[in-house]
């Protein structure tokens, strides 16, 4: 395949950045997405060129690291897919390719493709945990959960914190993000004791950080590569009243 990719290239947090075109002539069909880039990046470094800078780890679509957004779509335009686990069988032989970073005002643009994604560890850091002491491990059948609450603290746990949600939100909100982490533990009788400062404390710290508020606009769960169901909003909205007016949500 015949690939041409316009990358965005930008030297440091707060430069003038630029989009600069490439080609790949050897592209496979069976590549990933990351693997393309690897490819690029050899070529350059060989050429005695600056290589581009992108995040990666695990490449299994379970780290969240990959966050770029392809032809306008965060971690491309395959359904339910990480970059990571993007092939370019999706793409035409000859096509042009768009690569951009996530763009929102919490995820600065440190270099080329990578942002800075640390406003998710403070607000992880305000609440998005718990800390009541539980000993030793129980067995497995002592507290006993429903299922409904059990596959829907699952479903939400799903979250890698890829920021896609936020790349892809008009207003850069990480309400999809946070509504997932809170539904995650909130779901759960270990999560229940917390449940209220935990809400407040994370809610003020994803306001600080500078994320957008939430219009429900939907684009969130669409481009979300763990497909977390918009309803964890709703639960956010609901925690969040529930402890700042004084009422508990019924267990």
């Amino acid at each position: 395949m015949r690939l041409t990719l316009k990358i965005w290239r930008q030297e440091a947090p707060g430069a003038t950045g630029r989009m600069v075109g490439y080609q790949v002539d050897d592209a496979d069909e069976d590549m990933s997405f990351l693997e393309l880039l690897d490819v690029l990046n050899e070529k350059l470094i060989l050429s005695g060129d600056e290589p581009v800078a992108f995040d990666h780890d695990c490449r299994e679509g379970i780290c969240g690291s990959c966050a770029m957004v392809i032809n306008g779509e965060p971690h491309g335009p395959q359904k339910a897919t990480t970059a990571c686990q993007l092939h370019l069988r999706h793409f035409r032989d000859g096509e042009t390719i768009v690569v951009e970073p996530w763009r929102a005002a919490a995820f600065p643009v440190v270099k080329d493709l990578v942002t800075d994604r640390s406003a998710f560890d403070r607000v992880i850091a305000a609440g998005g945990y718990i800390s009541a002491p539980t000993g030793a491990a129980p067995d497995a059948h002592a507290t006993p959960v429903p299922k409904a609450n059990a596959d829907r603290a699952f479903t939400a746990a799903a979250c890698i914190g890829c920021g896609a949600c936020v790349a892809a939100c008009p207003n850069g909100s990480a309400s999809l993000f946070l509504g997932a982490k809170i539904t995650h533990l909130g779901e759960l009788p270990q999560g229940r004791p917390e449940q209220d400062d935990r809400v407040v404390r994370m809610v003020e710290q994803h306001d600080a950080e500078g994320f957008g508020g939430c219009t429900n606009t939907g684009a969130c769960t669409v481009s979300c590569p763990k497909e977390i169901p918009l309803d964890v909003i709703s639960q956010l909205n609901r925690d969040y009243l529930h402890a700042t007016t004084g009422s508990r949500r019924s267990a």
